[in-house]
Parts: C-alpha cells; sequence; structure tokens
C-alpha cells in the first residue's frame, strides 16, 4: 500500500510538473501535455526498475514514436486505418532497435498520425516530436528523478551490487520467492511465475554445468 501511495503521489507530482513547464513552452494548439505522458508517469513512477521506464526509452522512445506518426500521416493517400496500424508498426520497429522500448511510445505515434499537426503547416509538424512531445518526456523524467531521490528510491534504476554465488545453493521454495520478491526496494516488473521459473532454470543449467566439468 505504502508503495502505491508514493507511485501515485509522484505520478501526480510528475504530471504537474510537465503540464505547468509544458503550458508555458508549447504553442501547438495549445496543447501542453500529451496524453501519452500519463502511461509513461505509471512506468516512471509505479514500476521505475523497469527497463521499460529507464530515461532513455521514455524520451527517446515517445520523441521517435512522435517523429513516426508525423511521417505517416504526411503520406495522405494511406487509409486511416492502416496509417494507425502503421505508425504503431514502425514505432515498435525503431524502439526495438533503438534500445528504446516504451508502452506509450504506441500510444504517441498513433495520437500523432491522428492529429495529423503538419495539416497546421510544415513546420508545425516537424516541431511536434520535439515540442510538446519530447520536451514533455524529458519534464516528466526531471520530475521522476527528483521525486525518486528525495523518497530515498534511486532512479534510473541500477542493478543490487551483490555478488551472486559461483555455486547453486537451491532449495528455495516459491513462498521464499515471494517474500524475496516483497523486500525488494523498487517493485519489478516481472511476475513471481516467471522469476521462480527463472530460477529453477538458473538452477538446472548449474548442475549440469557441475556435471559437465566432473
Amino acid at each position: 500500500m505504502i508503495v502505491s501511495l508514493r507511485a501515485a503521489v509522484g505520478a501526480l507530482f510528475g504530471i504537474v510538473v510537465v503540464y505547468i513547464t509544458g503550458s508555458s513552452l508549447s504553442d501547438f494548439d495549445h496543447i501542453a501535455i500529451v496524453a501519452p505522458m500519463g502511461a509513461s508517469a505509471v512506468l516512471a513512477f509505479a514500476v521505475p526498475a523497469s527497463p521499460l521506464a529507464t530515461p532513455r526509452a521514455i524520451i527517446l522512445g515517445n520523441m521517435l514514436s512522435a517523429i513516426i506518426g508525423v511521417s505517416v500521416s504526411l503520406f495522405t493517400g494511406i487509409p486511416l486505418p492502416f496509417a494507425c496500424g502503421l505508425s504503431v508498426c514502425l514505432a515498435i520497429m525503431v524502439m526495438s532497435l533503438t534500445r528504446s522500448l516504451h508502452p506509450p511510445g504506441g500510444a504517441t505515434a498513433l495520437m500523432a498520425t491522428l492529429l495529423h499537426p503538419a495539416s497546421h503547416d510544415l513546420i508545425t509538424g516537424l516541431a511536434f516530436p520535439f515540442f510538446p512531445v519530447a520536451f514533455n518526456a524529458a519534464a516528466l523524467t526531471g520530475a521522476a528523478v527528483l521525486y525518486h531521490r528525495c523518497t530515498g528510491h534511486r532512479y534510473p534504476h541500477i542493478g543490487s551490487p551483490t555478488t551472486l554465488p559461483t555455486t547453486s545453493t537451491g532449495h528455495f521454495t516459491r513462498e521464499d520467492i515471494h517474500i524475496a520478491h516483497q523486500k525488494m526496494p523498487d517493485p519489478l516488473d516481472v511476475d513471481e511465475r516467471d522469476l521462480t521459473l527463472l530460477l529453477n532454470l538458473a538452477e538446472e543449467v548449474a548442475t549440469m554445468r557441475k556435471k559437465s566439468h566432473n
């Protein structure tokens, strides 16, 4: 409950910061904040340890997706349903290639295609991925860094420096994994069942390695 409350308050802080800063600089249809920032805030404040919530993913993922959405919208001969699908398709591909996969990026690409900012004028359309999208994403990231530090957490997330044992420990139960998972300082974006499977597979690999060396 405490973790959820901290994430909720963080999202409140982050969105307020993004809106205030955006309203002072963005002049595209007086849009101070784009809707996908709400989804980005969920990741940045609720699951900051997720690879999908890194500053690189939030800023680069949203910006590149907006560029793709605007680019697709420039091809006026494409039927709108196909244009929407194409923008999300290309956004996923580009984000994956640039190691900036960020689920809200799909919404950003779709939004840019539907808004068709270049219909105002070409300069406005080309600027849209940077103002307001990238600027919003950067402001949200800055707010997340500040909030997490003020609440005693580290963001961007850095994995634990604890040295892994060189020999298999084994004999842990699902309840042990559940308790350990709850003790993590930041929520992990992984299901406990998947985590259990990963540890079991690691045990199997370690056992096979031992046998091959004997």
